[in-house]
């Protein structure tokens, strides 16, 4: 994982990314128990993450997809 610069990366929500992937929250709230996804960062009750960890998850995975 690379240094985490909060002053250039932004928070995301689930919404953001159902909308970016397609996928549903539950099946995202899933994988994050397994561990194949970044777990969220807490604010009270809401979750959210780096939008830079997201894209970061999910450039792996079309990278992964096409080796």
């Amino acid at each position: 994982m690379s240094i985490i610069d909060i002053h250039n990366d932004k928070f995301v929500d689930m919404r953001f990314i159902t909308e970016l992937t397609g996928q549903s929250d539950k099946w995202f709230y899933k994988i994050i128990q397994e561990g194949k996804f970044p777990k969220p960062i807490k604010f009270g009750r809401s979750s959210r993450w780096l939008e830079r960890e997201v894209k970061e998850w999910l450039e792996e995975r079309v990278k992964n997809s096409r080796a």
